[in-house]
């Protein structure tokens, strides 16, 4: 038998639930560090079995009968002391969604898109779509030339 398992098993041999077993007593007969150890919680568990408990005062339960009837007269706590827990409670919550939600929209703005460069050439295809996007309310507007008639002293002749 190993050390470890002789001090697993030494807790109940030294409390008495358990008596010293054969393999155990042919280590404790080799090994001094473990036998010491024994003698010392059996030491242990003896000097606990001597102690008493101190006993309580025998004013303890009328005084404590006569706190608790000075508790139970007190005035009883108004309704806003009642609902400042449940009001915290719902107000933490609150700011828990608000902050959850601040971040959750943060960090959809914030995905990198797949944007090209702004060093674009003009007359490229890729210059053409950028203008097209940026001028996208300017060239809605040209239908609205359309629909304006043609004043002809305003025409210049070409």
């Amino acid at each position: 038998m190993k050390c470890e398992e002789v001090k697993d098993r030494m807790p109940d041999v030294a409390a008495g639930m358990e008596n010293l077993p054969r393999e155990m007593e042919v280590h404790m007969k080799g090994c001094d560090a473990c036998t010491a150890k024994l003698a010392e919680m059996r030491q242990t568990m003896a000097l606990l079995d001597e102690w008493t408990t101190p006993e309580p005062s025998p004013y303890f339960d009328v005084r404590l009968q006569a706190r608790l009837r000075e508790e139970m007269a007190k005035q009883p706590a108004g309704w806003l002391q009642w609902l400042r827990k449940p009001a915290l409670a719902a107000a933490l919550t609150l700011a828990l969604a608000a902050g959850a939600g601040l971040l959750y929209q943060n960090g959809r703005n914030n995905v990198p898109k797949n944007e090209i460069s702004d060093v674009v050439e003009p007359g490229s295809a890729v210059g053409d779509l950028q203008a097209l996007d940026k001028n996208h309310e300017i060239y809605t507007e040209f239908d609205l030339l359309e629909d304006l008639e043609v004043q002809p002293d305003v025409v210049a002749n070409p």
